[in-house]
């Protein structure tokens, strides 16, 4: 019973991850042109925006998997942390570096969703550990 709660946390944020990975992943996939212009920028070559969006489906496709079988995923779970701490990053000094006529809040938000979900990931591997590291026998 205390194993669920344990994970319970876990699943919760695989969930959420998910959908914020699928979501991002489809836009940028299917119409990256309008993500462009959305965020008040000229477009670029489509192609390079859309391999990021196959990238962003398979790990949300992967946070799906991990949340119907959490047991000896730890090293998904870190990885998925890294990534979204890294984009946290990368956004925040792209929103430091935001030309004139830009869409501050196009940076911002999904700044904060990448930030909130690594502290999110952080707590729910540390939580989950025992599931996630299971020790061996």
């Amino acid at each position: 019973m205390a194993e669920n709660k344990n994970v319970g946390l876990l699943k919760t944020v695989l969930i959420i991850y998910a959908i914020v990975c699928i979501v991002y992943g489809i836009g940028y996939l299917f119409v990256p042109a309008t993500l462009v212009e959305m965020a008040g920028e000229t477009p670029v070559f489509n192609g390079w925006l859309r391999w990021s969006g196959g990238v962003l489906i398979a790990l949300g496709f992967g946070a799906i998997l991990v949340y119907l079988d959490p047991k000896n995923q730890g090293i998904f779970v870190t990885t998925i942390f890294t990534g979204c701490m890294l984009c946290g990053l990368g956004l925040l000094w792209a929103l430091l570096e935001l030309p004139e006529g830009s869409n501050t809040w196009f940076t911002a938000l999904p700044m904060i969703i990448v930030f909130v979900l690594a502290i999110l990931l952080w707590l729910s591997r540390v939580k989950a550990k025992e599931i996630l590291y299971p020790k061996k026998e």
